[in-house]
């Protein structure tokens, strides 16, 4: 009986496995197929995302086919040999996606192996001189001493920055060379035979990359700072709205933008890349040679300093309400939403500014807006609202109201910074323009232009002078003397 259980039992088990592995075939060629499908996609999605990566890889492939006629084509590998084999690595190597980063590497390539050829047939000259039994030693000697100097060399900051590969080609060009030659006759052929097939290999690559749909560093550069700009002004724009409005908090597609200024944290290493790469390209369009490309380094340094400060204030969002009472923040809420609106407009002026190349004039308005929202935030911190206030409930707030001050400072940094680089650059002037926002304005909305002066009016009721903030005796010491009524100023 138990040896019938036990077989029922095996046979119970094997027809499980049985049942699980058809079921597993049966699914393999569905899996398989939506495992196609989803890297089609992907392919497709990464061509779509920038398609210069489809032009790029077209032209490797051009430059490789090229330069593979050097074995192809009888009459030229009778010149070149097993050495055109060289070429066709250089264009492996040497080839990147711009221009800045495919010239360096080529001329760090090219340079270093003629430099590396004529000390190697050099250092094999005088071990040769040395006798049978010497050549070997000094050979050693001299391979010890470049090797050991050149790859010391490579820690300095500024060399491993830019002429890295270079010297790597280099301690490697120069053992081959001078090694070889102890055992090779023709030293000097093989020399010049691997010179020139990386120049032709690394001709080609640069060549190609210059002439068919060139991408340049500088210009990637140029475009990632004001991309930044702009992602912290949009932040700016909406954050005084979505922190003090509560019914903007659960709308996740409202907040979407919000997390745009994540990647301006992590753009260091992409900015510093570029920057080095630029320094190699040629002037271009509307980048010349000697473009001040290490200003835009201090550029991205003050809008990451920006971005932290952001990100800081993004973390305040998050809070499901705020705990201070409706009063003091009914007194901060204006001011701080126009702090954050106007920086947030200042640095969107700011980037246009610096994609168009014009001078950005634009955004001293909102800048001056900004500071002066700033100095009435700090009188009114200054006033004593917080008193009989506990202190738990008002520190966030208080936190968000001296992150914001820090946002308008480091907006005016920003914007004294892109001034400096119009300067360096020669911005052109924009054409003057009157804004929407400007002829809306009728005469008792602030200032009306006139030819030769300028009108101010300042209305004489009482309520509408508090709700801007100025004092019953209509003087508004921040910003000059300002007596009641319409005023007409000379200029």
């Amino acid at each position: 009986m138990e040896v019938v259980e036990s077989v029922n039992h095996d046979q119970k088990v094997a027809g499980r496995l049985i049942g699980r592995l058809w079921r597993w075939l049966k699914a393999l060629p569905g899996k398989l197929m939506g495992k196609v499908v989803e890297f089609s996609w992907k392919i497709i999605k990464l061509g779509q995302d920038d398609p210069r990566r489809v032009i790029h890889s077209l032209k490797v492939g051009l430059a490789l086919s090229l330069v593979s006629m050097l074995y192809y084509y009888q009459p030229l590998y009778d010149n070149f040999g097993v050495s055109a084999m060289w070429a066709v690595m250089t264009v492996v190597v040497v080839f990147e996606f711009s221009v800045g980063a495919t010239l360096g590497k080529g001329l760090n390539r090219g340079l270093a192996t003629l430099c590396a050829g004529a000390l190697g047939i050099g250092a094999h000259h005088l071990a040769d001189l040395s006798g049978h039994i010497g050549e070997p030693i000094l050979l050693g000697v001299f391979v010890f001493l470049q090797a050991a100097a050149s790859t010391f060399i490579r820690f300095f900051p500024k060399v491993k920055a830019r002429y890295d590969y270079g010297l790597l080609i280099f301690i490697l060009t120069f053992a081959l060379v001078s090694v070889s030659g102890f055992r090779e006759d023709e030293i000097l052929e093989f020399a010049h035979k691997r010179l020139s097939t990386v120049i032709i290999g690394g001709s080609a690559c640069v060549i190609i990359s210059i002439l068919i749909c060139p991408v340049w560093a500088g210009e990637d550069l140029h475009n990632l700072i004001a991309a930044n700009l702009e992602k912290l002004g949009n932040f700016l724009e909406g954050f005084g709205n979505e922190y003090f409005t509560s019914e903007n908090g659960d709308n996740e597609d409202a907040k979407s933008f919000m997390q745009e200024h994540i990647s301006v944290l992590n753009s260091k290493n992409s900015e510093e890349s570029l920057a080095n790469f630029a320094k190699w390209e040629p002037g271009h369009g509307r980048f010349q040679f000697r473009h001040p490309w290490n200003h835009y380094l201090q550029l991205g340094t003050l809008t990451r300093q920006c971005a932290y400060r952001i990100d800081a204030l993004n973390g305040y969002l998050n809070t499901t309400q705020i705990q201070t009472s409706p009063e003091i923040r009914n007194k901060i809420e204006e001011m701080c939403t126009k702090m954050s609106m106007e920086s947030g407009k200042a640095l969107k002026e700011l980037a246009m500014a610096m994609k168009k190349m014009t001078h950005p004039s634009s955004a001293d308005s909102h800048i001056q807006n900004s500071k002066f929202a700033t100095k009435n935030l700090d009188s009114l911190l200054k006033s004593g609202i917080w008193d009989d206030t506990d202190l738990l409930a008002v520190v966030p707030l208080a936190t968000v109201a001296s992150l914001l001050i820090e946002v308008v400072n480091c907006t005016e940094k920003i914007s004294e910074s892109v001034y400096e680089l119009a300067a360096m650059v020669n911005f052109r002037t924009p054409e003057a323009t009157v804004s929407p926002e400007k002829s809306e304005l009728g005469p008792s909305d602030g200032m009306v232009d006139c030819p030769g002066h300028v009108v101010v009016t300042v209305n004489d009721d009482e309520s509408s002078n508090r709700a801007n903030n100025i004092p019953e005796n209509g003087l508004i010491n921040t910003s000059g003397t300002v007596a009641p009524g319409r005023h007409n100023l000379g200029v």
